[in-house]
Protein backbone atom coordinates (compact mmCIF):
# COMPACT_ATOMS: atom_id res chain seq x y z
CA UNK A 1 0.00 0.00 0.00
CA UNK A 2 1.24 3.70 -0.82
CA UNK A 3 1.15 6.22 2.03
CA UNK A 4 -0.31 9.09 1.27
CA UNK A 5 2.24 12.50 2.50
CA UNK A 6 0.49 15.27 3.82
CA UNK A 7 1.86 18.46 2.92
CA UNK A 8 0.79 21.23 5.01
CA UNK A 9 1.62 24.60 3.17
CA UNK A 10 1.56 27.40 5.94
CA UNK A 11 0.83 30.32 4.60
CA UNK A 12 1.53 34.06 5.67
CA UNK A 13 -1.57 35.73 6.84
CA UNK A 14 -1.87 38.83 5.89
CA UNK A 15 -2.03 41.33 8.06
CA UNK A 16 -5.32 43.45 7.62
CA UNK A 17 -5.45 46.98 8.61
CA UNK A 18 -8.35 48.81 10.67
CA UNK A 19 -9.81 51.33 9.18
CA UNK A 20 -8.56 53.57 12.11
CA UNK A 21 -4.69 52.76 11.02
CA UNK A 22 -5.48 53.50 7.54
CA UNK A 23 -6.93 57.24 7.89
CA UNK A 24 -3.42 57.34 10.37
CA UNK A 25 -1.37 56.76 7.63
CA UNK A 26 -3.13 58.48 5.13
CA UNK A 27 -2.45 61.97 7.39
CA UNK A 28 0.79 63.89 6.41
CA UNK A 29 3.04 63.53 8.88
CA UNK A 30 3.19 67.18 10.37
CA UNK A 31 6.77 69.18 9.05
CA UNK A 32 8.77 70.99 11.57
CA UNK A 33 7.82 74.53 10.41
CA UNK A 34 11.83 76.35 10.95
CA UNK A 35 11.78 80.17 11.85
CA UNK A 36 14.53 82.10 9.97
CA UNK A 37 15.69 84.77 12.33
CA UNK A 38 15.45 87.78 10.29
CA UNK A 39 17.00 91.07 11.10
CA UNK A 40 14.96 93.67 11.56
CA UNK A 41 16.11 96.98 9.69
CA UNK A 42 15.90 100.28 11.99
CA UNK A 43 12.84 102.15 12.45
CA UNK A 44 12.31 105.50 10.73
CA UNK A 45 13.29 107.53 13.57
CA UNK A 46 16.54 105.31 13.71
CA UNK A 47 16.84 106.10 10.25
CA UNK A 48 16.72 109.84 10.40
CA UNK A 49 18.72 110.01 13.17
CA UNK A 50 21.78 107.82 11.17
CA UNK A 51 21.04 110.21 8.49
CA UNK A 52 21.06 113.02 10.89
CA UNK A 53 24.54 112.01 12.15
CA UNK A 54 26.22 111.59 8.93
CA UNK A 55 25.12 114.59 7.47
CA UNK A 56 26.57 116.29 10.54
CA UNK A 57 30.09 114.43 10.50
CA UNK A 58 29.67 115.35 5.91
CA UNK A 59 29.54 119.21 7.42
CA UNK A 60 32.20 119.14 9.87
CA UNK A 61 34.85 117.68 7.27
CA UNK A 62 33.86 119.95 5.23
CA UNK A 63 34.50 122.64 7.41
CA UNK A 64 37.46 121.57 8.18
CA UNK A 65 39.06 121.79 4.90
CA UNK A 66 37.64 125.31 3.80
CA UNK A 67 39.21 126.15 7.25
CA UNK A 68 42.75 124.33 5.79
CA UNK A 69 41.76 125.97 2.71
CA UNK A 70 41.80 129.54 4.37
CA UNK A 71 44.61 129.59 6.31
CA UNK A 72 46.73 128.19 3.03
CA UNK A 73 45.61 130.89 0.85
CA UNK A 74 46.06 133.54 3.81
CA UNK A 75 49.44 131.86 4.16
CA UNK A 76 50.40 132.46 0.29
CA UNK A 77 49.00 136.15 0.30
CA UNK A 78 51.39 137.02 3.40
CA UNK A 79 54.42 135.88 1.35
CA UNK A 80 53.13 137.18 -1.69
CA UNK A 81 53.40 140.26 0.02
CA UNK A 82 56.63 140.32 1.76
CA UNK A 83 58.35 138.72 -0.85
CA UNK A 84 57.03 140.35 -4.02
CA UNK A 85 59.85 142.62 -4.46
CA UNK A 86 61.80 139.73 -4.20
CA UNK A 87 63.06 139.30 -7.68
CA UNK A 88 63.03 142.78 -8.46
CA UNK A 89 65.27 143.94 -5.31
CA UNK A 90 67.58 140.94 -6.59
CA UNK A 91 68.04 142.23 -9.88
CA UNK A 92 68.93 146.17 -8.31
CA UNK A 93 71.99 144.96 -6.27
CA UNK A 94 74.55 144.53 -8.59
CA UNK A 95 73.58 148.05 -10.09
CA UNK A 96 74.20 149.47 -6.63
CA UNK A 97 76.96 147.11 -6.12
CA UNK A 98 78.69 149.18 -9.72
CA UNK A 99 77.81 152.39 -8.40
CA UNK A 100 79.18 151.53 -4.74
CA UNK A 101 82.58 150.47 -6.84
CA UNK A 102 82.47 153.70 -8.54
CA UNK A 103 82.66 155.91 -5.84
CA UNK A 104 84.91 153.92 -3.98
CA UNK A 105 87.71 153.60 -6.43
CA UNK A 106 90.99 154.86 -5.75
CA UNK A 107 92.40 158.27 -7.47
CA UNK A 108 88.95 158.56 -9.03
CA UNK A 109 88.91 161.10 -11.69
CA UNK A 110 85.78 163.25 -13.24
CA UNK A 111 86.32 161.26 -16.16
CA UNK A 112 86.22 157.64 -14.84
CA UNK A 113 82.95 158.41 -12.24
CA UNK A 114 81.13 159.91 -15.25
CA UNK A 115 82.03 156.21 -17.04
CA UNK A 116 80.89 154.47 -14.42
CA UNK A 117 77.67 156.64 -13.46
CA UNK A 118 77.00 156.35 -17.48
CA UNK A 119 77.18 152.37 -16.91
CA UNK A 120 74.95 152.08 -14.20
CA UNK A 121 71.99 154.30 -15.72
CA UNK A 122 72.89 151.70 -18.80
CA UNK A 123 72.29 148.63 -15.86
CA UNK A 124 69.02 150.16 -14.65
CA UNK A 125 67.46 151.37 -17.87
CA UNK A 126 67.88 147.60 -18.89
CA UNK A 127 66.60 146.27 -16.41
CA UNK A 128 63.68 149.00 -16.52
CA UNK A 129 62.99 147.60 -20.41
CA UNK A 130 63.13 143.88 -19.07
CA UNK A 131 60.46 145.18 -16.46
CA UNK A 132 58.03 147.04 -19.25
CA UNK A 133 58.81 150.22 -17.74
CA UNK A 134 59.02 152.97 -20.09
CA UNK A 135 59.43 156.80 -19.52
CA UNK A 136 56.76 158.95 -19.98
CA UNK A 137 56.82 161.82 -22.21
CA UNK A 138 56.35 165.41 -20.65
CA UNK A 139 57.69 167.99 -22.55
CA UNK A 140 55.66 169.51 -25.39
CA UNK A 141 52.85 167.44 -24.66
CA UNK A 142 49.75 168.70 -23.35
CA UNK A 143 49.24 168.67 -19.24
CA UNK A 144 47.26 164.99 -18.59
CA UNK A 145 46.33 165.38 -14.79
CA UNK A 146 46.42 161.12 -15.16
CA UNK A 147 50.13 160.97 -15.98
CA UNK A 148 51.48 164.97 -15.14
CA UNK A 149 51.34 166.48 -12.03
CA UNK A 150 52.11 170.37 -11.91
CA UNK A 151 54.20 171.79 -9.42
CA UNK A 152 54.10 175.27 -10.68
CA UNK A 153 52.80 177.70 -13.99
CA UNK A 154 54.86 179.48 -16.24
CA UNK A 155 53.78 182.73 -18.47
CA UNK A 156 54.52 181.85 -21.84
CA UNK A 157 53.60 183.28 -25.37
CA UNK A 158 55.72 180.73 -27.26
CA UNK A 159 53.42 177.99 -26.07
CA UNK A 160 49.76 176.77 -25.98
CA UNK A 161 48.44 176.99 -22.42
CA UNK A 162 48.61 174.29 -20.52
CA UNK A 163 51.46 172.86 -22.68
CA UNK A 164 54.25 170.96 -20.39
CA UNK A 165 57.01 173.40 -20.81
CA UNK A 166 59.41 171.96 -18.14
CA UNK A 167 60.19 168.54 -16.45
CA UNK A 168 61.58 168.46 -13.11
CA UNK A 169 61.38 164.83 -12.95
CA UNK A 170 60.89 162.19 -15.10
CA UNK A 171 57.77 159.79 -15.01
CA UNK A 172 57.34 156.10 -15.53
CA UNK A 173 54.83 153.79 -16.70
CA UNK A 174 54.77 149.38 -16.05
CA UNK A 175 52.71 147.57 -18.29
CA UNK A 176 50.52 150.82 -18.82
CA UNK A 177 50.01 151.94 -15.71
CA UNK A 178 51.80 154.70 -14.07
CA UNK A 179 54.27 154.32 -11.47
CA UNK A 180 55.17 157.85 -10.84
CA UNK A 181 53.93 160.75 -12.65
CA UNK A 182 55.95 163.15 -14.38
CA UNK A 183 56.61 166.36 -12.20
CA UNK A 184 56.43 169.21 -14.76
CA UNK A 185 55.89 173.12 -15.55
CA UNK A 186 52.89 174.13 -17.71
CA UNK A 187 52.81 177.14 -19.38
CA UNK A 188 50.15 179.76 -19.18
CA UNK A 189 48.89 182.93 -21.03
CA UNK A 190 50.62 186.14 -20.00
CA UNK A 191 48.98 188.83 -17.66
CA UNK A 192 47.24 191.44 -20.50
CA UNK A 193 49.30 194.87 -20.08
CA UNK A 194 48.30 198.11 -20.85
CA UNK A 195 49.37 200.09 -24.14
CA UNK A 196 49.88 203.51 -24.38
CA UNK A 197 46.88 204.67 -26.33
CA UNK A 198 45.17 203.26 -23.13
CA UNK A 199 47.70 204.71 -20.51
CA UNK A 200 46.40 208.53 -22.41
CA UNK A 201 42.55 207.49 -22.57
CA UNK A 202 42.51 206.82 -18.68
CA UNK A 203 44.67 210.18 -18.20
CA UNK A 204 41.95 212.21 -20.47
CA UNK A 205 39.36 210.39 -18.28
CA UNK A 206 40.59 211.31 -14.87
CA UNK A 207 41.44 214.96 -16.12
CA UNK A 208 39.03 217.65 -14.80
CA UNK A 209 36.64 219.30 -16.95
Amino acid sequence: MSKKKKIHIETEEEETETPEEEATEAEEVPVAEIVEDEEEGPSELEQAQLEAKEAREEMLRMRAETDNLRKRLQKEKQDSVQFANQRLIKQLIPIFENLDRALKAPDTNVESLKEGVQLTSDQALALFKKENVEPINAVGELFDPSIHEVLSQMESNDHDENTVIEEFSKGYRMNGRVLIPSRVVIAKKPAETKTDDQDADNTSAEAPA
